[in-house]
């Protein structure tokens, strides 16, 4: 993967396109697609900065009045679930993970704490996740942990403590079931 400082959202798609082409056993950047896809953009990523000095990324995502998870959550009143913008976060650390060279397929391994003091309604036109990255370790798998931030319209609705994805490489078995 080619490491850049931001990636559009043409790259992203690129690089989603790249990455179902590849062979079996070998293994580059994923992102969910369609509905589950909480990131068009990658406005910074870097190796440096960030609250604790040792990277941080900053995504956004757009969003329209006629998004799917409005009509569904909840009818007359809609609110984007706030599990999306957790999931925007993990999918954020997964990229910065593979971005920093970290190989195999991307698992959310968990988070510390979530605090929601806000919510993303069908008038915000953009959702901003912000990771400060604690560090990463490197063995048979490679784990990022990171602190991150998830902002409606510049206002912060969002905190995580403690997030953490993982790179398996080879093919993962399925938490709980052997498999």
């Amino acid at each position: 993967m080619l490491q850049k400082s931001s990636y559009s959202n043409r790259e992203l798609q690129l690089l989603a396109a790249e990455q179902a082409s590849v062979k079996e056993g070998s293994h580059i950047m994923q992102l969910p697609q369609g509905n589950m896809k909480m990131l068009d953009r990658i406005v910074q990523i870097s190796d440096q900065g960030g609250q604790y000095g040792r990277g941080e990324l900053i995504a956004e995502y757009d969003v329209t009045p006629d998004a799917w998870f409005f009509a569904c959550h909840f009818p007359g009143d809609p609110v984007m679930p706030g599990c999306l913008g957790l999931d925007g976060l993990w999918q954020s650390l997964g990229f910065y993970l593979a971005w920093s060279g970290g190989e195999g397929k991307g698992r959310a391994l968990g988070v510390g704490t979530v605090k929601f003091f806000g919510e993303v309604l069908p008038d915000c036109k953009t959702v901003r996740y912000h990771l400060h990255i604690k560090k990463i370790l490197r063995k048979d798998v490679s784990v990022a942990f990171a602190d991150g931030e998830v902002f409606a319209d510049g206002v912060k609705i969002y905190s995580a403590a403690s997030l953490r994805v993982g790179m398996i490489k080879g093919n993962p078995e399925t938490p709980g079931t052997g498999e």
